[in-house]
């Protein structure tokens, strides 16, 4: 019922910005919880960071402080603003949507909708 498509991944160096979008299309109401998740290679995915339809929001404490969470609801919109950014930042990025309370909200498999992710590469 929920599309999610991610845009926004590049290449950049370390201490860089980059901004990530999450176009959410479909059933949208029933987007509770929105996250953004990464993967590297060879690596579990991880919770980024994640906020509900209060705009609570919880993060990684890797990326605490770097990184901020954030919606457009008029716009159905999600974003993600990366700054400060190192090279074990470099993975996949993920767009992830629950229509309920997501607990714990950094487990994958506890949200039902996912877009097709964004590449990140940061270079040292």
């Amino acid at each position: 019922q929920v599309q999610l498509v991610e845009s926004g991944g590049g290449s950049v160096q370390a201490g860089g910005s980059l901004r990530l979008s999450c176009a959410a299309s479909g059933y949208t109401d029933s987007n509770y919880c929105m996250a953004w998740f990464r993967q590297a290679p060879g690596k579990e995915r991880e919770g980024v960071a994640s906020i509900d339809i209060s705009g609570s929001t919880r993060y990684a404490e890797s990326v605490r402080g770097r990184f901020t969470i954030s919606k457009d609801n008029a716009e159905n919109t999600l974003y993600l603003q990366m700054s400060s950014l190192k090279p074990v930042d470099t993975a996949t990025y993920y767009c992830a949507a629950n229509g309920g309370w997501v607990v714990p909200w950094d487990w994958a498999d506890n949200y039902r909708s996912w877009g097709q992710g964004t590449q990140v590469t940061v270079s040292s």
